[in-house]
């Protein structure tokens, strides 16, 4: 009798054990990104590991991470996180700090993409769009174009947050990429940016993910817009003809993160070094054309989609890196300036 007792209690364990496990959750911002990490990533390691994938998309952020780790329940493993977003969650204890030895691919990576909480997922850029139904070829090129709404008429799509806007406020103005943060760091280059918003803040609409801007240009809706490079390639793919100008783009890397806590770890690091290898991340460009993080997949990328990265030598001519640091510190003061700007 004891040991029939013993027995179910082992085969009640063991099924709680297959009740409660839980497949590999991945959290990203959606979209065509997210289709192109699906079918670079995910898919192969699905199969090849024979490890159901479940996926997930977030704006960003850090409360859900936040809530998860405080609470105990765990949801998400993988989390996809923009750069000071990462920063701030990995201050705060909330993502597992990585061990490299353990990720084989690591060794090829570009060490700017290792982080102590993350890993480089790919360099994005937000770069000017405009209708060339309307205008032909010769839109607005530069951002002090963008902003000559006498000459080229019509709304504007920006991107709903102070991070990267304000940026491009100074940049219209004639600040150099170099004197950006700079300048960004006083009041009085805040001041700056914020006067220069005034002078179109009419004809702007604001966009809050990367599908709209594209949207609304194919609408008519918006006649000229910043946008995230790889959706214009992808939208170009499928027969727009939305030209992209590089001058002063806005570049930046995300990352892949790791939930504090999670009880699906190894399949999470397992994960990270399927996605870091060369030969998926040559697959991902050709996908969507977005900056890679092995240095090994670079000479694996055809001609005419490297020209199509941001990172290409030729579109980091005039390039602004998106400066983490600085956004760390004054994210929330300039944020809340700018939302009250906005309603005003």
């Amino acid at each position: 009798m004891k040991h029939l007792l013993t027995l179910v209690l082992i085969l009640i364990v063991g099924l709680s054990g297959q009740v409660f496990a839980r497949d590999l959750t991945v959290v990203s911002f959606g979209g065509a990104t997210q289709d192109a990490f699906n079918r670079a990533y995910f898919q192969p390691f699905s199969a090849q590991a024979k490890k159901r994938i479940v996926q997930d998309s977030y704006t960003g952020g850090i409360a859900r991470q936040k809530a998860m780790v405080e609470s105990g329940n765990i949801t998400w493993d993988v989390v996809h996180m923009d750069e000071n977003e990462m920063a701030l969650a990995c201050d705060q204890g909330l993502l597992e700090v990585i061990d490299f030895k353990q990720l084989s691919n690591a060794r090829d990576v570009a060490p700017v993409a290792l982080s102590k909480c993350g890993v480089g997922a790919f360099v994005w850029s937000e770069v000017i769009t405009y209708d060339s139904k309307k205008f032909g070829m010769d839109g607005p090129k530069t951002w002090a174009e963008f902003w000559d709404i006498k000459k080229w008429p019509g709304k504007r799509g920006l991107r709903k947050q102070a991070r990267m806007t304000i940026e491009i406020a100074l940049m219209a103005d004639g600040v150099k990429p170099a004197d950006v943060y700079k300048l960004l760091a006083t009041k009085a280059g805040q001041d700056r940016a914020f006067a220069k918003m005034d002078q179109i803040k009419s004809s702007i609409q604001w966009w809050e993910s990367g599908a709209q801007p594209l949207e609304w240009l194919a609408s008519g809706t918006v006649v000229a817009t910043a946008a995230y490079s790889g959706r214009i390639a992808i939208a170009n793919r499928e027969g727009s003809n939305f030209p992209i100008s590089w001058d002063n783009q806005l570049y930046s890397m995300d990352y892949w993160t790791i939930i504090k806590n999670t009880p699906n770890k190894t399949a999470a690091l397992e994960l990270l070094n399927t996605m870091l290898s060369a030969d998926r991340q040559k697959n991902f460009t050709d996908l969507i054309p977005y900056g890679i993080v092995n240095t090994r997949a670079i000479d694996m990328i055809k001609p005419d989609v490297l020209a199509q990265l941001p990172t290409a030598p030729q579109n980091l001519k005039t390039a602004l890196l998106l400066d983490t640091h600085f956004w760390v510190d004054h994210e929330e003061e300039i944020m809340a300036r700018f939302n009250k700007w906005i309603v005003q």
